[in-house]
């Protein structure tokens, strides 16, 4: 059984004086930090030495970094890579400047469901997988509106995941949308959507 949440639902304070790491900047990373920034939210770019996309980032207006510096800067980091690409890169950037109560998220369940990324105990981690690609989650942003997400509580070792989660999608993807958070973190059910790119792990009872 899920349940939805509105715009209402949201209390944008809970978010005040938090940085927001997006590592990527491809088709969900800008779509995502564009959004979350024009919110009112406090982000910055995660990016490897060399990365194409350094420059296009800083040119629309963020600070970027290499992602260990990102993760260093931020409580929370959103991990928008290729899902093949993000073992190594956690591993190597994001893991070692981790801190205890920090939120690790994810737009796609595969590297949290399949072990490939095993977060410590003591950082909720959490995902977000809306229901379009990242130019249809912009535009449509940039239109007032927003694209349905799937979303989902991994481990919630603050006490606050939920709620600092599905308020942080509602500024960077959902916006009047509705979302759908299932309500058991205990057993999985791996789940494939083919909607266009998307591959997510859905948490059920």
């Amino acid at each position: 059984m899920a349940t939805i949440y509105y715009q209402k639902d949201c209390n944008l304070s809970l978010l005040e004086g938090k940085t927001i790491a997006i590592i990527g900047y491809g088709s969900q990373g800008h779509a995502h930090a564009k959004n979350a920034k024009e919110s009112g939210c406090n982000v910055i770019i995660g990016l490897y030495e060399g990365s194409k996309s350094w420059a296009k980032a800083e040119a629309e207006g963020f600070e970027v970094y290499t992602a260990a510096e990102a993760t260093k800067r931020a409580d929370i980091v959103m991990i928008l890579i290729n899902d093949e690409k993000q073992a190594a890169m956690y591993n190597e950037s994001v893991a070692p400047n981790l801190r205890p109560g920090m939120m690790l998220m994810f737009a796609h369940g595969f590297a949290i469901h399949f072990n490939q990324i095993v977060p410590p105990a003591d950082v909720d981690v959490t995902m977000i997988a809306p229901k379009g690609p990242g130019h249809t989650v912009r535009s449509t942003y940039q239109e007032g509106k927003g694209v349905p997400c799937l979303i989902a509580v991994h481990q919630n070792a603050t006490g606050k995941a939920h709620d600092l989660h599905w308020l942080t999608h509602w500024l960077s993807a959902a916006q009047e949308q509705v979302f759908w958070r299932q309500h058991s973190v205990r057993r999985l059910r791996l789940t494939c959507s083919v909607s266009r790119q998307f591959f997510a792990v859905v948490f059920v009872h």
